[in-house]
């Protein structure tokens, strides 16, 4: 139970977790990995390695410690956190892994001194009272994707139905149900996760679903990625006819329902989730700004079937920016707020989702709060481990 005393001790630790909250959470993450295995297929490598992950969970640590008694104050990061969760099946055994390391790693960073037994004991009871949260909001999700036509709980056996090459980098796969049976329909913008063994290793990952669940199929679209474990063995190794485990959809940066104009804004592989997001979009009437920038024309993915889809809907404009001279880029260089300018609708009352690299997106959402757009209407999504968008 979390007193009134207990909260006020774990905001105390504020000034703490401000300077000192990444080393932490660092040390933290090493100590967890080495010496629990079984969690090590939750989390990616690479994003350890960045750094990414620690800041991330540096930064919720803070958030939580901060809004301790308004817990409402904290938005969307407790939907966004489940969602991660659910997409690789989190569940109710790793919480208690999780709670014993972070205490350990705020009495071995801070010292006895300032980790007093009040503190950790203060903060064992947060720990406590944000994983009966986090535990309580994953079961209902779970019972209500079981539940559901076509829903499953855990992992699910898929087959790889096809793999279609879609520009020099990125590859489609597209995966059908093992048992034949119904799948999962899912929001515009979900993503699925994968259970993979690689090299007798189990690893889990997220990955966009790139088109409508049409026909009993799920599609990816994958970026190789240089020392990708992943993306290399899926690009690779994986071949038609080989099973997999996929966890259901998940993910709340959907598609809302609206009838204001629309703009999809994307870089590189960031163009994934708005694939099933155009397709969904393209059954009304609403306007569609589709832009897209990538290096050159050999990475652009999917560029002729969104050509096609122009030529077929009125209501589609599309526009591209590539970093690298093209005779068919409608803009050379940076996506500047003057190229957006002209590309928007005149009527800045819409709806923009963008993805991309982080200092791509961190433009574009200047840019879109520049040029008018609601803060509220530019949606905007990690593929990774959250970060602050400058």
């Amino acid at each position: 139970m979390l007193t009134a005393q207990d909260r006020a001790i774990v905001k105390s630790t504020v000034p703490l977790l401000e300077s000192g909250g990444e080393g932490l959470i660092t040390h933290f993450y090493r100590m967890m990995l080495s010496e629990y295995p079984q969690v090590r297929s939750l989390f990616n490598p690479a994003n350890q390695a960045s750094g990414d992950q620690p800041r991330a969970l540096a930064n919720g640590v803070l958030m939580y410690a901060r809004h301790i008694d308004q817990l409402d104050q904290l938005g969307d990061l407790v939907a966004r956190i489940i969602n991660k969760h659910v997409a690789l099946q989190i569940l109710p055994e790793h919480y208690p892994i999780v709670g014993s390391c972070l205490l350990r790693a705020i009495e071995e960073v801070l010292g006895s001194d300032i980790a007093t037994p009040q503190v950790l004991s203060a903060w064992g009871a947060a720990y406590n009272q944000l994983a009966d949260i986090l535990i309580g909001a994953e079961a209902a999700i779970y019972d209500e994707k079981a539940a559901a036509p076509g829903g499953w709980r855990g992992g699910r056996e898929f087959k790889l139905a096809a793999k279609i090459q879609e520009s020099a980098e990125i590859t489609s796969f597209y995966f059908r149900p093992v048992d034949q049976q119904p799948i999962l329909d899912f929001a515009p913008g979900q993503y699925i996760g994968l259970k993979l063994m690689i090299d007798g290793e189990e690893v889990r990952r997220n990955y966009s679903l790139s088109a409508l669940a049409q026909v009993g199929r799920y599609r990816i679209s994958v970026k190789r990625e240089k020392g990708g474990v992943v993306s290399n063995f899926l690009h690779d190794r994986l071949n038609v006819g080989d099973t997999l485990e996929l966890f259901p959809p998940a993910g709340d940066f959907t598609l809302a329902n609206s009838e204001k104009p629309l703009v999809l804004i994307s870089g590189g592989v960031g163009i994934t989730p708005t694939l099933a997001m155009l397709e969904a979009a393209l059954a009304t009437k609403r306007p569609i700004h589709f832009i897209h920038c990538a290096r050159n024309a050999d990475v652009h993915a999917f560029r002729t079937w969104i050509d096609e889809l122009a030529d077929q809907h009125p209501q589609l404009k599309r526009f591209y920016c590539y970093d690298e001279q093209g005779e068919s880029a409608d803009h050379v260089g940076l996506l500047t707020e003057e190229v957006l300018a002209q590309w928007l609708p005149q009527e800045r009352d819409l709806d923009a989702y963008f993805l991309g690299p982080k200092g791509f997106m961190g433009a574009v959402k200047r840019h879109l709060k520049a040029l008018g757009v609601p803060e509220q209407q530019s949606r905007y999504e990690f593929f990774g481990p959250a970060a602050e968008l400058k």
